[in-house]
């Protein structure tokens, strides 16, 4: 008998086709030039540029202060996850017979349950390595933030290249920490896998459609488009 059905292998073959391609999809097409994610990167360049020309920085430095506290808190948040995801490996008979109760649950055994957990946790960890390396690059840009020349030098050549630089690396860090959370997003649409591979379908679809249209067609995308 196989490990997994067919069902289950085209389930997991539509999950991480749907989470690349939806990634490549934002980061690397014209398409998702549109995107609000993309959009806000414009506004991390316009932010060190306005910065270069401010005499007094505290404002700035509160605002890096509390993206460095948002991606601290996302990065814990993994690593609890990846504990409360291994933890499920030791009730791994009593939850199979709870899920194989509820409507479209599936039989299925343990060696295929802990599998799925092991994935799941496996999503979780490569969610904490992308907020630690976002909340690394904050920290360098808080750095370059200090070292950013006089309001008086704004001018200059080497100013401009250093503010340019400390936004390429803000948005560095923007683009890591929104890594971090699309997985967070499909981990959710991955439990759909737990009950059935015909629930993974739905759930992955579903999330496909939330983080697409947050994206393109919600009230923050209109009003970063509207006159």
């Amino acid at each position: 008998m196989p490990l997994f059905t067919l069902p289950d292998l085209f389930a997991l073959g539509f999950f991480l086709i749907c989470w690349l391609g939806y990634a490549v999809v934002l980061e690397w097409t014209p398409h998702g030039r549109a995107s609000l994610n993309a959009r806000m990167d414009g506004y991390r360049d316009g932010w060190m540029q306005e910065m270069l020309r401010r005499d007094m920085r505290m404002v700035d430095a509160q605002i890096m202060a509390s993206l460095q506290n948002g991606t601290a808190f996302f990065a814990s948040t993994s690593l609890i996850a990846v504990g409360g995801t291994l933890t499920i490996l030791r009730s791994t008979d009593d939850l199979i017979t709870i899920v194989s109760t509820l409507p479209f649950g599936e039989p299925t055994t343990r060696m295929m349950w802990e599998i799925k957990t092991i994935g799941l946790a496996v999503i979780f960890v490569y969610a904490f390595f992308k907020f630690a390396w976002s909340y690394r690059l904050y920290n360098y840009v808080a750095i370059m933030i200090g070292a950013m020349p006089a309001s008086s030098d704004r001018d200059a050549p080497s100013a401009k290249r250093h503010a340019l630089r400390t936004g390429k690396i803000c948005e560095s860090a923007g683009r890591h920490f929104n890594r971090g959370q699309r997985a967070f997003f499909f981990a959710l649409g991955y439990l759909g896998w737990f009950v059935s591979p015909w629930l993974l379908f739905a759930t992955t679809t579903a999330i496909v459609v939330v983080i697409w249209s947050r994206q393109f067609v919600s009230d923050a995308s209109a009003a970063m488009t509207a006159e």
